[in-house]
């Protein structure tokens, strides 16, 4: 028999990785295997210190800004956060080798707002300020053609010229709740502003949200997986915390959750964000089976198989047929 208190863990499915964190880390790792090390990356590919240090030990390099990046063919990569059109526009100037690595999703929204300026739209750009995909679609166009709103009281503020033509866009990684409120928002001030043909918020993220609710209520605590800096894996937490879940925390790894916060707790439910690798979900709960006896179930709200393919300058011929 063991002496170790029992603890029932919820592990939600999906969690973890999506499609365009695979994609993004895929191309870093085609780039060294077709170029050889080292290949320079544009900020964090992706936000999780993890995945970073891996790519480093490969041979990856990454750096602030392009003016770190030597001339000659070795590759430079932009992450999959997207970037303002500047950037692309140096490393042409320069005659770098730039691969993008931009999430699919996001350069959606990109032409989205593109399509919309070319209309005569004002847009309106719901996120968070400083975010890298905030940066990068604001910079899709010139100075002053998005305005970023980020809550339900910027929205009632706002004061734009009458008779203009709105349209709005949303960062991928928002809680889907919290967006729902400034689009309420949005349309009782401006009730003829365009919105998405499709919703803004990644298939993952919704996702992702979506099983966190479905836990959050049958536990005593909830541990997120992710980055500090990573909007989705922050939302996570939000979204626990708001299902009513008494312990909510966001921890980048078995090293930094505080075990004295689950005392007495009798159940907890773990996810991941979309950039947490899945070996560090396993850490944790290796980490949570060295104090207790563990019950572990898994709760699935959805099943997902969505792919996108590397760039075209990645991609490897096909064999030839004999």
């Amino acid at each position: 028999m063991s002496d170790k208190p029992k603890l029932r863990v919820i592990l939600c499915s999906p969690r973890g990785f999506c499609a365009g964190v695979t994609r993004a880390i895929d191309v870093v790792e085609m780039a060294l295997k077709l170029h050889g090390a080292p290949v320079y990356v544009r900020h964090e590919i992706v936000h999780n210190k993890y995945v970073v240090d891996s790519l480093k030990a490969k041979g990856a390099i990454f750096i602030k800004e392009l003016d770190e990046a030597p001339a000659g063919n070795a590759p430079v990569i932009f992450s999959a956060h997207g970037v303002p059109k500047s950037v692309p526009a140096e490393a042409e100037r320069r005659h770098l080798n730039a691969i993008d690595a931009t999430c699919p999703l996001v350069t959606k929204v990109h032409r989205e707002a593109q399509a919309h300026f070319k209309r005569g739209r004002h847009i309106l750009l719901i996120g968070h300020a400083g975010h890298p995909e905030v940066v990068g679609t604001i910079g899709q166009l010139p100075a002053g053609a998005i305005t970023l709103v980020g809550t339900r009281e910027e929205v009632e503020t706002l004061e734009l010229p009458a008779g203009r033509e709105l349209a709005f866009v949303t960062q991928t990684t928002l809680s889907v709740d919290d967006t729902r409120d400034v689009i309420v928002a949005l349309k009782a001030k401006f009730p003829e502003i365009q919105e998405p043909p499709v919703e803004d918020i990644c298939y993952a993220t919704t996702n992702r949200q979506e099983a966190v609710k479905a836990a959050a209520g049958q536990v005593d605590a909830f541990i997120v997986v992710g980055a500090a800096n990573s909007s989705n894996s922050q939302r996570l937490r939000e979204v626990a915390e708001r299902e009513g879940c008494r312990i909510s925390l966001l921890v980048p790894s078995v090293e930094a959750l505080d075990f004295a916060r689950l005392e007495g707790v009798a159940s907890v439910a773990v996810s991941a964000g979309a950039s947490a690798p899945e070996i560090l979900v396993e850490q944790i709960l290796d980490g949570l089976a060295e104090r207790y006896s563990l019950e572990v179930e898994t709760l699935t709200t959805r099943e997902e198989s969505m792919f996108f393919p590397l760039p075209r300058n990645l991609r490897e011929p096909a064999p030839a047929t004999p």
